[in-house]
């Protein structure tokens, strides 16, 4: 029996599974309230560095209109900051759980397939940070009416945040879900390159969807990005297609 097939741990029982999941979990937790506790000591600057920067750079005025507002607001970046720093280590024992019951090449598969969805992630995170976001205050400051305070509560302003960031961090993962799906058979370099003009067409709807300045350089400027994620999707389609077998 070759290295590749031989399995790298000796069997558990269920109840093994069970402990060693528990163990892990704890584990984790642990982790994420121990980055947590760090955070708390740095939260005013995250707040006000980090989270109100994009608002405070754009004169975009931010409020606090319920009660306890502001002290929620603390709450959700230590948790929300805490999680997104203890992520790879919430990664690593996620995958000590699961490599045991691999084999060696599915290991290596996986574990490459875990750097790089987190590595595209994080970009497409850094993207909307530093250009999405901005642009959109740029044009909510620039589009104010004069006789309208643009007051903004910052607890929407939290929100509008995280789902910017998180829906720009999505759309960065096209790239991995690309090479899974033609990992599998599922989608061919030949249809991705047939269809390659109604993509732009696409990427296009969407960089004027998510970008609401009706400034098209702005626009553009979204638009290849996304673009250059489509031209790896398909490179990285023609390096991982494998034709799905047909039953004879």
């Amino acid at each position: 029996m070759t290295e590749q097939t031989a399995q790298p741990q000796p069997e558990m029982t269920f109840f093994d599974h069970l402990e060693e999941l528990r163990s892990r979990a704890f584990k984790a937790a642990a982790g994420v309230l121990v980055v947590c506790i760090a955070v708390a000591f740095k939260v005013d600057w995250i707040i006000n560095n980090v989270l109100l920067k994009p608002a405070l750079d754009n004169n975009v005025q931010l409020q606090n209109i319920v009660p306890f507002g502001q002290a929620f607001l603390m709450i959700k970046v230590i948790f929300t900051v805490g999680l997104i720093l203890s992520f790879p280590w919430i990664l690593w024992q996620m995958w000590s759980f699961i490599a045991p019951g691999l084999y060696l090449h599915e290991r290596r598969w996986a574990s490459r397939i875990t750097f790089f969805t987190t590595l595209c992630f994080l970009c497409g995170v850094a993207f909307g940070y530093f250009m999405l976001i901005p642009s959109m205050m740029a044009y909510v400051s620039q589009t104010a009416n004069p006789n309208i305070e643009n007051n903004i509560a910052v607890t929407e302003f939290y929100s509008f945040m995280v789902n910017m960031l998180l829906a720009s961090g999505l759309m960065f993962e096209l790239p991995m879900i690309t090479w899974v799906l033609a990992r599998v058979g599922i989608l061919s370099p030949e249809a991705m390159t047939k269809y390659r003009r109604h993509s732009v067409v696409g990427i296009l709807v969407v960089a004027a969807i998510i970008t609401p300045s009706p400034d098209p350089v702005t626009q553009i400027m979204v638009a290849i990005p996304l673009y250059i994620l489509f031209e790896i999707s398909v490179v990285l389609c023609r390096m991982a297609y494998a034709p799905r077998s047909t039953p004879a």
